[in-house]
């Protein structure tokens, strides 16, 4: 396990690495002008100075060096679009409320998720399957930027249940997350279906049923436990699409997240933001998928990560 943990983190500081210097290299080949249209009203000495303020005058090799010093101390530059603000302290200051976004969605997703799942393969090709499933299918096929008016509109203004907008208590989170988990409700639905239909089928649920075991036993100790693995597997990078993926739902409830920084900053070739937010995700992303390899194996105790050597 020491050997997979080792050889796992220098996987993730390699990932890392490179996707610093791509998005180094693809940030210094984008048209325009990282100084926005305002660039053009300056002078050439005025444009020399900004160049040599932030360092852009050096040759390529040299910003590479430099920047990579500066992220190794937690330094990720200061934003183009704001010259009096470091990305880091935007991070922290708008990061938390996308992240809360994604923990309430994420929370809504596996609970109504796995139920639905579980509920249609032990209903298999009955009622409550053919429903589940037709849930599912409606949840990919409408996407936030839809549904999220839909539930402001109808669920916010006309019948005044929950707040349309805004982000002021624990009542105004609960649109926004249910706009962004849908789509997730129904993959993890319909994952968890097809593991449990497919663990149903084997051998030692058979066996367990005819030692006699209750429904509700060989549902809860042992269908469920291993059918669970392969949504395990998929929570990491879910996780991570929800928390980066909230602009759209961010900009209808007018929740103060990270998301639109991110857009602005591609928008206004605002190097630093744009390389800082996705060193930012890669490293979430990262961590991310190394905790869900660790509780992959925890959750089953027959792994021994075999490709990892521990075995």
């Amino acid at each position: 396990m020491l050997r997979y943990l080792l050889r796992r983190l220098v996987y993730m500081v390699i990932t890392l690495w490179l996707v610093v210097s791509f998005t180094f290299v693809l940030m210094k080949n984008l048209p325009g002008d990282p100084f926005g249209e305002d660039s053009q009203k300056l002078t050439i000495e005025q444009r020399k100075l900004l160049y040599a303020q932030y360092g852009l005058d050096q040759p390529i090799w040299k910003q590479y060096l430099k920047y990579m010093n500066n992220v190794l101390h937690g330094d990720l530059g200061v934003s183009f679009q704001f010259p009096t603000r470091k990305v880091t302290d935007i991070i922290h200051q708008a990061f938390p409320a996308s992240l809360e976004l994604g923990l309430w969605a994420l929370a809504i997703a596996i609970t109504v998720g796995l139920v639905l799942g579980t509920i249609a393969a032990l209903n298999h090709n009955k009622g409550l399957d053919v429903t589940a499933m037709f849930t599912a299918i409606v949840g990919i096929s409408i996407p936030s930027f839809v549904l999220g008016p839909l539930l402001s509109y109808f669920v916010g203004v006309k019948l005044g249940w929950l707040p349309p907008g805004m982000w002021t208590g624990a009542s105004s989170r609960i649109l926004p997350s249910i706009a962004l988990s849908f789509g997730t409700i129904a993959i993890l639905a319909r994952l968890m279906r097809t593991s449990m239909l497919d663990v149903l089928n084997q051998d030692y649920i058979k066996t367990a049923k005819a030692k006699g075991l209750s429904q509700s036993a060989i549902v809860f100790k042992h269908t469920i436990r291993n059918a669970i693995l392969p949504v395990v597997t998929v929570l990491g990078p879910v996780f991570v699409g929800l928390i980066t993926g909230t602009l759209i739902v961010e900009q209808i409830f007018v929740v103060p997240g990270l998301g639109k920084h991110f857009v602005q900053s591609i928008y206004s070739n605002d190097y630093t933001m744009i390389t800082g937010l996705t060193i930012f995700y890669a490293f979430i992303l990262v961590i991310v998928l190394f905790l869900t390899d660790v509780v992959y194996g925890l959750i089953d105790p027959r792994i021994r990560l075999v490709k990892g050597g521990s075995k």
